[in-house]
């Protein structure tokens, strides 16, 4: 019953025109930007695929997450398909499952589609440890971001106004996540901003995961445990909401 469902689930995503527009987007800046800055060289040496592919990829992950998963909750509640699920033999659960694997899926495809681009376009190195442990700290990512975008489409009922607070969303962590330009150089509210977007977080730590420079020290360490609390009360948050509706 989960494999029906999630070829549904699937199927839905793929149907959906401005989703599939959503993960476009990235491949396409990628190849954009590549165009203007790929002969620079950034921070600690790297060149604009080593920093920019994991970057790219985190992208995808996070608009995927952010549309086909957290505003989908929304549109079920809103239409009255959560209420007709919870009476339905198929278990909300399940559902959640199922969610969640159409979202690594899709996120997967990301990862190879960009890096296929990178070592293609940019002449990219990667090797198969890299590409294994690279896939495995997306994963990881993934889950951190499931959890903080359910928490916050937890508490919208409307349709509008949770598309509403996704494309502000989107603006935000698009500005002060290191995804367009590096928050050092961004004004100085972008900045303020920045240290407080977990997406920032997310993002430094792929590129660090990406490129074999994690540390679990200094300031990475202070991201991680940023990021650990974060997921903590987000998945305390969503168990208050289920809580709260019964």
């Amino acid at each position: 019953m989960l494999m029906t469902q999630l070829k549904m689930d699937l199927k839905m995503f793929f149907r959906e025109t401005f989703y599939i527009i959503s993960i476009i987007i990235p491949p396409v800046s990628y190849l954009l930007m590549g165009q203007m800055y790929g002969d620079l060289t950034y921070a600690g040496g790297l060149s604009y695929a080593q920093l920019y592919t994991p970057t790219f990829i985190i992208l995808i992950s996070f608009v995927t997450i952010l549309f086909s998963f957290g505003f989908d909750q929304v549109s079920n509640r809103s239409n009255g398909t959560e209420k007709r699920i919870q009476l339905s033999p198929v278990s909300s659960s399940l559902l959640l499952v199922s969610g969640i694997l159409k979202a690594t899926i899709i996120t997967g495809l990301g990862f190879v589609f960009i890096t296929t681009l990178g070592v293609f376009v940019y002449d990219l190195q990667v090797t198969p440890v890299q590409m294994f442990l690279s896939f495995l700290g997306l994963i990881l990512l993934d889950a951190v971001m499931l959890l903080l975008s359910s928490a916050i489409y937890s508490i919208f009922k409307s349709e509008k106004s949770a598309l509403g607070m996704s494309i502000v969303l989107f603006q935000v962590v698009l500005l002060t996540g290191g995804f367009t330009i590096p928050l050092a150089v961004a004004p100085k509210v972008l900045q303020v901003i920045g240290h407080v977007n977990p997406m920032n977080y997310v993002n430094q730590f792929y590129t660090h995961i990406w490129n074999g420079t994690l540390a679990f020290s200094g300031e990475q360490l202070n991201g991680w445990i940023y990021l650990a609390v974060l997921s903590v009360l987000a998945y305390a948050f969503i168990i208050f909401q289920g809580k709260r509706k019964k």
